[in-house]
């Protein structure tokens, strides 16, 4: 691929490490943070540092990865549309409401531009390791466009749908990951109850019927998993607030289309729970502390 000139709105845990690869992958990354801790470890990556959203939206390409739908729509109303040459490109990657989505893409096909919702999943070290998986939302020739950017950040990219249909995607399979993580921490808890080792049920269960992706990356006991935040006190990882936002986004959608959803409701009144308690930093496998009586509820 030859050198792009790319637009980085939002170097945070997730922003930080895309940026870094898309500046491995040879591109001109031109990289804006509120925050000055984020900004320069990016400049370290390799990114040049801009002033402003509006600067950084003088680029090919521009790629948002911002906190929630209202951020979302904040940078593309004062900075991206008004200021984005015609033509360019723009990929979010935020996890944010379908609606938000789709609202910034009628924007951006207004003003002329071409816009993609593109979500993420994979957590902090696929980031950084540019092994993320990405759920795209938009135009064919959208998506055609923005695939060789995305495959520089990711190991998979796959075509959702029309826009918002990524966002729709991420909601849905989050709302699956944060339902199987209570199940997982449930049966954990129960098993070191009846006086099983928990590795030993690890070894059984990861084989068995019940294994799942919580159990096998980010099992919420530590040792049967070296690398999962469990055996760092739960810290990094995938925060508790972030898969309290992520069920609350399909808690919503589902409520909007009459969908029944009531494992992940009630996964969201647990995480919300689990929050309020204080432990919103924590990786969202600290939820066993709730359920195992380490935490009062």
């Amino acid at each position: 691929m030859t050198s792009t000139t790319i637009g980085f709105i939002g170097l945070g845990n997730m922003g930080g490490g895309m940026a870094a690869n898309l500046v491995k992958a040879g591109h001109d990354v031109r990289a804006f943070d509120l925050a000055t801790a984020a900004l320069d470890a990016a400049v370290a990556a390799g990114c040049r540092a801009v002033a402003s959203a509006t600067e950084a939206a003088d680029a090919d390409v521009v790629v948002t990865m911002l906190p929630a739908g209202k951020h979302v729509r904040q940078v593309y109303t004062d900075a991206l549309v008004a200021n984005a040459r015609p033509g360019t490109l723009l990929i979010d990657c935020s996890t944010i409401d379908v609606a938000s989505a789709r609202a910034v893409a009628v924007l951006a096909q207004t003003a002329g531009l071409v816009a993609v919702d593109a979500p993420v999943s994979g957590g902090i070290a696929a980031a950084n390791g540019g092994t993320l998986t990405f759920m795209v939302g938009g135009p064919a020739d959208g998506f055609a466009r923005a695939e060789p950017f995305l495959s520089a950040m990711g190991k998979t990219v796959i075509h959702a749908g029309a826009a918002g249909a990524g966002q729709a995607a991420k909601i849905c399979n989050n709302m699956l990951l944060g339902a199987t993580m209570i199940a997982t921490c449930e049966a954990f808890a129960l098993a070191e109850k009846l006086g099983l080792d928990l590795q030993t049920f690890y070894d059984i269960s990861s084989k068995a019927s019940g294994q799942n992706w919580s159990m096998t990356s980010y099992c919420p006991v530590p040792g049967p998993v070296p690398t999962s935040p469990a055996n760092r006190d739960f810290e990094g990882g995938f925060q508790a607030a972030l898969m309290l936002k992520d069920l609350k986004l399909a808690v919503e959608a589902a409520q909007g289309v009459d969908a029944a959803v009531p494992m992940g409701a009630n996964a969201a009144a647990l995480y919300q729970a689990f929050v309020g308690l204080g432990s919103g930093a924590k990786d969202f496998s600290a939820i066993i502390k709730l359920l195992d009586g380490r935490l009062a509820n």
